[in-house]
């Protein structure tokens, strides 16, 4: 196929709102990103990673020194937690401030960089918090200036203008999207992913997946939103096993990463509903829950749920996974279970009752759904009507198995 003829060290500008570096050695832009920082006075930054990310990928051995050669001062903030928390980003914004920042580089997958985003906004607005942010108490129009450098190939927040974070006292765990946090300089390397542990790599590879779904079927989807969907899941198909497989197969990252990017920029322009409105109380009430597990978990059953809307577009982008579907309402529970044994042929064998959820919990969970700020928005746009009784459905088939 064509994709192995392309030079994968050859590094181009993905130009979207944010110019992306993308391609192996791509970390070696960071010197240019802060010559243009330099050029516009900013000289003082944060950091806003995880205590591994930065390090163990390799990105921070190249950043220092370019940090130190220009004379830029820095701080790191490097407590973000796998699902990041309106707390975390006030500790953030306020040794931000404590420092001078004037600029904000989140060094991670979307975690820190939607953490990043946050701390940009409220470095504008001071007056405010994390949890006036999330909450939808004011809407923000400027931030400072962000750069996104990414280590996982799932999110595509690099390249888009949502983040995410957590309010733990009320088992909230909203979404922003406003277009002041289109980080202005991104970085995708796929050599800074080689160091992924095997779940994440297959996690944040089904993330990709979801968020294409969901932007091929919304309410907003267009012709452009499908298309990269389409080529997100050949993508992800083929590729995924060859990165299990070979953690080191540079080629493998490059399209994953790709993958991740443009699926980012389908739901940038074709906006998300149940799978990403369902999971996110998931991982509201239980905070260690890998964001692309419970996506996983309900991503069967949201599609054997929209399918009767939707089965020619997702018969057509789930060809590569679920061959043979003529795209008929009837075929809900086949593509279901195809997707299911696609999943457990990763290993992703897991459903709710297994991470502790039961039958009672689903009241709670839909009340969630319905009432954390932002999801509404998402749900929406379901291609279905979204109600008590639909999430609830969802919720049901994922707690065990499909295909038994």
């Amino acid at each position: 196929m064509w994709e192995s003829k392309v030079d994968i060290y050859n590094v181009f500008e993905l130009r979207c709102k944010t110019t992306c570096y993308f391609g192996v050695g791509a970390i070696n832009k960071v010197g240019d990103i802060f010559d243009t920082l330099k050029n516009q006075g900013i000289d003082n930054v944060i950091f806003v990673t995880d205590k591994v990310a930065y390090k163990v990928t390799g990105a921070w051995d190249v950043i220092k020194p370019e940090l130190e050669k220009r004379g830029i001062k820095y701080v790191i903030y490097e407590d973000v937690s796998p699902n990041p928390t309106t707390t975390q980003i006030n500790e953030a914004t306020k040794l931000a401030l404590e420092n001078g920042a004037k600029a904000v580089i989140g060094i991670g997958g979307g975690s820190p960089i939607d953490a990043a985003k946050s701390v940009a906004v409220l470095l504008e607005y001071t007056d405010k918090t994390a949890e006036e942010l999330y909450e939808g108490k004011f809407v923000p129009t400027k931030a400072k200036p962000i750069i996104a450098i990414n280590t996982t190939h799932g999110t595509g927040t690099e390249v888009d203008r949502f983040a995410v974070a957590s309010i733990l006292e009320k088992e909230y765990k909203p979404a922003i999207a406003y277009d002041c946090i289109y980080p202005t300089f991104a970085i995708d390397d796929p050599q800074l992913m080689k160091t992924l542990p095997k779940n994440q790599t297959i996690f944040t590879a089904i993330d990709a997946i979801n968020h294409v779904t969901e932007a091929a079927t919304t309410l907003a989807a267009s012709p452009y939103s499908i298309l990269l969907a389409k080529e997100t899941i050949r993508l992800i198909s083929r590729y995924l096993p060859q990165a299990v497989a070979h953690p080191d197969d540079l080629t493998a990252r490059y399209y994953l990463l790709y993958a991740s990017a443009i699926a980012g920029i389908s739901f940038d322009n074709g906006l998300l509903h149940f799978t990403h409105a369902l999971e996110h109380p998931l991982s509201a009430v239980k905070p260690d829950l890998a964001h692309g597990l419970g996506l996983a978990i309900l991503l069967p059953a949201v599609v054997k749920q929209i399918y009767v809307a939707k089965p020619e577009v997702l018969a057509d982008i789930y060809n590569p996974i679920v061959p043979g579907l003529k795209g008929i309402p009837g075929e809900a529970e086949k593509i279901a279970v195809g997707i299911e044994k696609w999943l457990f042929s990763l290993g992703v064998t897991e459903k709710l009752e297994n991470l502790g959820f039961v039958e009672k919990d689903i009241p709670k969970l839909t009340k969630l759904a319905l009432e954390t700020p932002s999801l509404g928005l998402l749900l929406s746009m379901a291609p279905i009507k979204a109600d008590e009784k639909a999430i609830s459905s969802i919720y049901r088939d994922s707690l065990t198995y499909i295909s038994r």
